[in-house]
This record gives C-alpha cells, sequence and structure tokens, in this order.
C-alpha cells in the first residue's frame, strides 16, 4: 500500500468515524474469509459496517473524531463495527461472537463514552431504534383501532336489533 493509498484510507475511515453513533473495537484473531463474509453481511443487513483495520492507519483516522479515546484499544488483530444505530452494530458483533470465539471485543465507543465488553453486551440487549418505533407506533395505533370499534359498535347493535324485528315478524 502506497502513501497516497494510506491517506485515502485514512480519509475514508475518518470520514466514516465521524458520521457513527457507535463504534465498536474488536480482535479478529485467526478468522477465515468466510466468517469475515458471513460477518459483514449481517452487518450490513442492520445498516451496519465491519471493516479489518490496521492500527497505525485506524489511530491516525481517530483523530478529529469524538472516538479519539479508542486509541489504546488498537493492538494486535483488530476489526472494527460500526453504525449509525448505536445498537444495531452492538447485537450483530455480540451474537457472532456468542457463536464464533475467534471474535473477541475489546470495548467501543458510544459517543464520547469508552465502554468495556460487558457495556457492549449490554446495550445489545437493548431494543433497536426500529423497535422501538415500531413500539411507539403500536402505542399510537391502539387507540385510535379502539375508538374504531367504540363508534362502530352502535351501527352493528341497532343492525342486529333491526334483524331481530324482522325476523319476529317473519315468525308472525
Amino acid at each position: 500500500m502506497d502513501r497516497t493509498q494510506k491517506e485515502q484510507t485514512i480519509a475514508s475511515l475518518n470520514t466514516t468515524l465521524q458520521g457513527v453513533g457507535l463504534v465498536v473495537v474488536a480482535h479478529q484473531i485467526g478468522m477465515t474469509v468466510a466468517e469475515v463474509t458471513d460477518l459483514r453481511r449481517k452487518m450490513r443487513a442492520v445498516g451496519a459496517g465491519f471493516k479489518v483495520t490496521k492500527n497505525r492507519l485506524a489511530r491516525r483516522a481517530l483523530v478529529g473524531t469524538k472516538y479519539e479515546k479508542l486509541d489504546g484499544l488498537f493492538t494486535g488483530p483488530t476489526a472494527i463495527a460500526f453504525s449509525r444505530d448505536p445498537v444495531a452494530a452492538a447485537k450483530v458483533v455480540v451474537d457472532f461472537a456468542k457463536t464464533n470465539e475467534k471474535l473477541k471485543i475489546v470495548g467501543a465507543g458510544l459517543g464520547t463514552q469508552l465502554l468495556d465488553p460487558e457495556g457492549v453486551q449490554a446495550l445489545a440487549k437493548l431494543p433497536s431504534i426500529d423497535e422501538l418505533r415500531g413500539r411507539l407506533l403500536g402505542m399510537i395505533n391502539t387507540p385510535a383501532t379502539r375508538i374504531a370499534g367504540v363508534l362502530q359498535a352502535p351501527g352493528g347493535q341497532i343492525a342486529r336489533v333491526l334483524a331481530a324485528y324482522a325476523k319476529k315478524d317473519e315468525a308472525a
């Protein structure tokens, strides 16, 4: 990798890091290409990303972002997971690490706050933004459904009463 490629990589990673809500740092020791590809596919499905990084380049890319405090976590074979939704990347990385011991979570940055591996696992247990939006929409929609049911009930009751009188007249 020549100097211009390194500078482009640093600039690209810096731009990416400035637009995300969470960066998870993990050690990926001995992961195969198939395993990394599978993890990347799962990350893309939730709107997140996963990148195997060179530590020196990643440290330089952190400069000027809110994740500068993560500098000390970049030792050994390192990869980062990132997403705008703070919960999405954490969920996928934690789930993948449960089934694959080759991926070890080292820590994370949530805005300017540092998280240890336990903090990342706690974050992964929270509902994602999409789940929260669905719950909120359901809560808003439920009263409207109930109101519609109540408003339709008198019309249905009148129809049943009229039908009962009609049957009574036919029987007579």
